[in-house]
């Protein structure tokens, strides 16, 4: 295949990728009476922005999106907290039971949503942590640490002993082995982690529909529902606008740390 056409075909490529979020974009420009043709326009003709200020009257997105921020931020650094010295446990200390709990890993993310969403509740009220955003933090925790923990994991193991085996006969203990020699290393599968984690807790709907119930606790993807009324009618100009503005946060974190994020990625890769 010639450059060009490779060219050609990577645009392409991306073209489909972003067709989502331009189509969302055209949405939140276009009037009420450009929306309701029957031959939608892929360019709005008389762009506007009071989708964007209708979305901002009728609902607290300034609110909710902090609120979502603080939640997903809270379960992207407890998750990695926990998941990095677990993740060296596994990857580091072999054997019939680090087999065993690795497989159990896997095997936990098998299980869907609907089916542990109900014992997850009874835990929280019995913690009297429902309607709050630290048990919904605490639930998000529970659903991406067992990926989490595989994914550094891979990581780990990609880090040569021979490291840590220096660092010992210079002195260095395991956990300032750890700390000093692994952990630096570690910083790109970090950054990934990271990532995955933030972007779960912040797409994250069903766990928050079942756990918060005021509105004053409700996080933007259950605000974003409030657009759409009681017998499902959408308002399609507001709505698109608050999605819209939903996704700014991940594509700016992931603007932020792509270059670590794609070092990251290919680190991991060598190992598994």
């Amino acid at each position: 295949m010639t450059r060009p056409l490779k060219y050609l075909a990577l645009l392409g490529y991306v073209v489909f990728l972003a067709f989502p979020l331009l189509w969302l974009l055209s949405t939140a420009l276009k009037t009420p009476q450009e929306m309701a043709v029957l031959d939608p326009t892929w360019i709005p003709r008389r762009p506007t922005l009071a989708n964007f200020a209708d979305a901002f009257a009728e609902q607290d997105l300034l609110g909710a999106g902090l609120r979502s921020l603080v939640v997903a931020v809270a379960t992207a650094l407890i998750t990695v907290a926990l998941a990095l010295p677990a993740a060296y446990a596994l990857a580091r200390f072999r054997g019939v039971a680090g087999r065993i709990a690795i497989g159990w890993v896997l095997v936990s993310q098998v299980f869907p949503v609907v089916l542990i969403i109900i014992p997850l509740f009874m835990v929280l009220r019995r913690l009297e942590l429902v309607n709050t955003l630290a048990g919904l933090t605490l639930v998000h925790v529970t659903f991406v640490l067992p990926f989490a923990l595989w994914m550094l994991r891979g990581y780990v193991r990609a880090v040569p002993r021979e490291l840590e085996e220096a660092a010992a006969v210079d002195g260095a203990g395991r956990l300032r082995a750890l700390a000093a020699v692994v952990a630096p290393l570690l910083a790109p599968g970090v950054v990934a982690t990271l990532l995955f984690s933030f972007i779960s807790s912040w797409n994250e709907f069903m766990f928050a529909l079942v756990i918060l119930k005021d509105p004053e606790v409700e996080t933007l993807p259950l605000t974003l529902v409030r657009f759409v009324g009681p017998e499902g009618v959408a308002r399609l100009g507001p709505l698109a606008a608050a999605s819209l503005l939903a996704t700014v946060p991940s594509l700016v974190f992931f603007a932020i740390i792509q270059r670590r994020l794609r070092s990251g990625l290919m680190a991991g890769a060598v190992k598994g």
